[in-house]
Parts: C-alpha cells; structure tokens; sequence
C-alpha cells in the first residue's frame, strides 16, 4: 500500500535524474507528439519521455538510453492532460474505484471526491485505510473534508467531531473543506464552523461553497468567512455575480442540473469572454448520465458553443490544477508532472482513443485496459453487506399524522395536507399519494408518513440508498413493501421495487447498502430499467436516484425526512419526531 509523505521518494527522484543522464532509460517515449502546451496557449510538438508514473522531459531531445523502453509514434494524434473532476461524489450507486475507472475510459484521471459515505458509513481508521489502498489506483483521487452531515443526523456531534473534522482536513489527500451546505450555521453563528474554514486556510486548502439563489451580500459575506469557489450557478448574472466577489466559478452539467449548455449561452449574451477563473463538474452525476462522458463530453460542448479551443480544454485541466494549489502534479503536459495524458485522434473531439494515467495505459487504441492489480478488498475497510437481524411487519405500516411530504420536482419536497383515508392495506391508484417510511437500518426508530407526487401506480418500493444509508419505502401496498425490504435484505442492501408481489427490478448495494460492487456500465443498464419501470408507473421526473438521495437532505426546501425526525428546513425545527420500534 503507497503511504508516504512526498508524492516521489527520495529514490524515484534520482531515478528520474538518472533518465536525463542516459543512465536509465524511460520506460515509455512518446515521439514527435503534438500537444497542448498551456504556457505558451498553443499546440506544438516535442518528445515526451516518461518514467514510471511521471513525465521526466519534454522537449526536441531524444533519451540516448531506449533500452526496454516503450516507443510511441504519436506523428498522428494530439496530446492534451488527463481530465480533472473536481467535484466528484462517487457514490451514486456506484463506488470510487469503480466510477474511477470509468471515467478514466473518457479521459477523467483525476478525481476530486467528496468524503460524506465514508464519513457516515466508517470510522476514521477504515476511512484512512481505504483512502491509502486507493492511492494505488492508476487515476489519481484527492478529497474534501465535509463540515456537517447534510442532514439531522442523530449522532452528528460525534461524527463530525473536531477531532475527526481535523483528522480529515490534516490528512495529504485531501484538498479542501467543504461543500458548505450548512453555510447558514456559519451566517448564524457557529464559531465551530468558522473555526474549520480557519484550520482550512492556514493549512493553504481551498474551501468550496454551496450557495445556489444567493444574493450578491451573502456571497460577499461567504468570501469573508473564506469560501473559494462554488458551483450552484443557475444564471449568466450568478456568474458574473461570483466572479465580481473573487470566486472560482465551477460550471456546472449534471443529471439534475444540466445547466451549462445554458449558462455558456448566459455568458456569451452578457460578454463574459474570461475563462482562467471557471472550472467544470458534473457534479455527482447518476450512472447513466454518464454515458455520453464525464469532463471531455462539457469541454466538447464548450467549444460547439463557441469557447476558445484552448480555453475549452484548461477549464478542464489547468484551470483546476492551480485552482487546488496541485498544478505542479497535474493539469498539463510538462516536465516532472503525473503522467496523465489523453491522446485525441482529433482536437475538436475531446474523448480519447488512448488514455495514460501514472504512465499506465488504462486505454489502448479504443479498448479498456483492465488490470487485476485495481481490484479493491472492500469488506477490509468495513463496506460490508448489510446485516439486518431484524424484519419489518404490518405493525409498522401504521400512518396516521395529518400532513405529508410532496414532491416539487426530483429533489424539492414541501409539506400538504393528507384528506385520503389511510387505513387500508392497499391504497387506489386514482392518486398519486403512497405511504412512505425511513426506517433505521438497526431497526431501531421509523418515520412514517405520505409522500405525494413521487408516482400513482409504484405498489412497493425499498432502497437503503439514501443519505444516511437508512432506508426508505415507498408504495401503495403495504405487503408489497415488505416483500421489497425482505428482498432488500436478502441482497445485504440496495433498491427493490416490487408489484403484485413480484420483484420488477433490483439493483443490489452490497457495500454498506450504499454502493455496487458492479461496474459502472451494468449499473447503467440496471439504472435505466429502474427508471423505466418507474415511469410506467407514474414518476415523472428524470432522476429517482437523487430522488432517494435527497429526500432527507436538508441543506434543500423545505421539508425533510431524517433521522430525527420530519424537519422544517426553513425553520430549522422537528415539526414530527422519530418514533421508537
């Protein structure tokens, strides 16, 4: 397992030292490379030699040593710096390792992820662990340090303690603190955020807002406490808004916000022709939005939208790397960077025939490249199959407070009031009103109320992905909601819904209920299929995995489920406490 204190060992510089000197020779040339050099803003061609996972030359001269070296003629194609994802949440169904690896395939070889599932799912020994078995992982991942749970969480004091939220913000990988959903403590007085953001600053790391709607004052007020950057940009005027304030702004494509399309629009109409201080994300997309790619599909919508090739290309590369204060590892093409590279049959097309990350193809001439070295031994670092040694019984399905939840679109949920009778076992599909239920994964506490909007014809519904990995029922009929948890348990976690007692569609979960252990192509397929059956059903909006999600997520309007309860967000009270099994 890599743990040290310096990106390269003593040793391995000299070694490098030693491949100047004719010594040693590279282990890969890439010759006669045209590439994007972003010092000078324009491609050029040189010779690029590479030991082991960092590049050691770039320039006209040729290595006198070639012995056991691999030679590349890249007379042919063009060269630009592997991808960087920014802002990652890599555990939307699927794992780190396993989006990882898909990105990688569309030139993303760089992650920076967000810690949330790790912090509510592993103690900080397992965590550390398993952020250091990563590190083997030909891309390259770096972390955030989260400040609160993003909802009423029952035991937040201890898991965002200051001893863990320093712990975190200490360690090597990671590279800011943040998202700040729970910026309006800090407006209201909480010293122990602000003292965070403080510890944040003097270790030189980056802070990254979250502040969608919010008024020119409070963004000043955020630059003030610290914030750096953030990524909620629904406007050509949020933007230039932020930048007027000193912001990083990440433009932002995602599956429940695909905005850049339109604020690359914005920008145009409002003659925002600066592009070093904008980044792109895609923020924690669902699996099958990225099918069409990851960071190469937004540059290459940039330049169809008509932004400067070169400026395309750096809002994905060496915007970001300098950004997180890491431009001297990644984000371009020069000597003594990670050897990050995807190579393009064509400049106008950002997706790459070949991809190089830490100097190791992990995609050759279009085909994947799959080493058995990237597996990762999840049950050692605690993401193990649920074990539920309790069972959900009729007893349970007792509903009887007098509002419910309904949902605005996938995400907003307001509160209504509940007119249908809800004795009976099964509930008619004339409405689209269905019991719905967050139950402690140790079987300890439910919530039970109705959800409206979510669907008319969804008889029973289970998943333990959610925020805090409890889990969630949803559904007409009451036994077909058992029938989905008893599923559920038997796969040891994941999503389950279910019809006149038979499964329609499963996805399992098996690492803590949150995450497939399956590649990220086979979740899409089983993704869709979900969804499919959903629609049928009378879902309509275009994302129930953020749907699950964020159905406690108070750092969104205006009502909440959580683990403590049915929460008012906007003012910050349990209107329903959770009630005891």
């Amino acid at each position: 397992m890599l743990e040290q204190r310096y990106r390269w060992k003593n040793k391995q510089i000299r070694e490098h030292i030693a491949v100047l000197d004719g010594t040693l020779a590279p282990t890969m040339l890439l010759k006669n490379a045209k590439y994007l050099n972003q010092v000078f803003r324009q491609w050029m061609r040189a010779n690029i030699w590479i030991y082991d996972d960092r590049i050691v030359y770039v320039g006209e001269k040729l290595p006198e040593n070639v012995q056991g070296c691999e030679v590349v003629d890249c007379t042919n194609e063009c060269l630009v710096p592997g991808y960087i994802e920014p802002h990652a949440h890599p555990f939307q169904l699927y794992n780190p390792q396993s989006f990882a690896k898909y990105a990688s395939q569309y030139g993303t070889t760089t992650l920076i992820n967000d810690n949330m599932a790790l912090v509510l799912q592993l103690d900080k020994k397992e965590a550390f662990s398993l952020l250091g078995e990563l590190r083997n992982n030909p891309v390259t991942m770096y972390w955030w340090c989260r400040f609160d749970g993003q909802t009423e969480v029952i035991d937040e004091e201890s898991l965002f303690s200051h001893s863990n939220v320093k712990s975190w913000l200490e360690h090597d990988a990671v590279l800011q603190g943040g998202e700040l959903t729970g910026w309006p403590k800090l407006l209201a007085g909480d010293d122990m955020m602000l003292h965070w953001i403080q510890e944040t600053k003097r270790m030189r790391k980056q802070i990254e807002g979250h502040f969608p709607g919010a008024s020119e004052k409070t963004l000043a007020k955020m630059m003030l406490f610290g914030a750096d950057c953030d990524h909620e940009s629904m406007t050509g005027q949020d933007i230039f808004n932020r930048l007027m304030q000193g912001y990083t702004v990440s433009l932002r494509y995602s599956s429940i916000r695909p905005d850049l399309p339109f604020l690359l629009d914005e920008m145009k109409r409002m003659n925002i022709t600066a592009y070093d201080k904008m980044i792109f994300t895609t923020d924690g997309s669902s699996a099958s939005f990225h099918e069409q790619g990851v960071i190469d599909h937004m540059i290459r919508m940039a330049i169809e939208k008509g932004v400067p090739l070169i400026d395309a290309y750096n809002m994905g590369t060496i915007n970001i790397a300098r950004y997180y204060n890491i431009e001297y590892l990644h984000g371009n093409i020069a000597t003594g960077r990670v050897a990050n590279i995807n190579f393009l049959e064509d400049e106008m097309n950002p997706t790459p025939k070949s991809v190089l990350a830490k100097g190791r193809w992990v995609k050759k001439d279009g085909m994947a490249i799959t080493d058995p070295m990237d597996a990762i031994q999840w049950d050692k670092h605690g993401f193990k199959p649920l074990q539920l040694d309790w069972d959900l019984t009729l007893d349970d399905m007792q509903f009887s407070m007098p509002f419910g939840i309904q949902m605005e679109n996938a995400v907003i949920t307001k509160p209504y009031s509940i007119n249908i009778d809800l004795s009976p076992d099964v509930l008619a599909d004339t409405h689209d009103e269905s019991y719905f239920m967050l139950v402690d994964r140790h079987g300890k506490w439910r919530i039970n109320t109705m959800l409206k909007g979510f669907a008319n014809r969804v008889s029973g519904l289970a998943s333990s992905f959610s925020n805090t990995g409890d889990l969630i029922l949803i559904g007409k009929s009451k036994q077909d909601m058992i029938k989905a948890f008893q599923r559920l348990k038997e796969m040891g976690g994941g999503i389950v819904l279910v019809e006149n007692n038979e499964i329609l569609a499963e996805i399992p979960l098996p690492l803590a209920g949150v995450m497939s252990d399956l590649p990220v192509e086979d979740i899409i397929e089983r993704e869709k299929l979900l969804l499919v059956h959903l629609q049928e059903r009378g879902y309509h909006f275009s994302d129930p995995i953020y749907s699950l999600l964020f159905f406690s997520s108070t750092h969104l309007p205006y009502i909440r489920i959580t683990q403590q309860g049915i929460y008012d967000v906007m003012n910050k009270m349990i209107l329903f406490p959770s009630i005891m099994r």
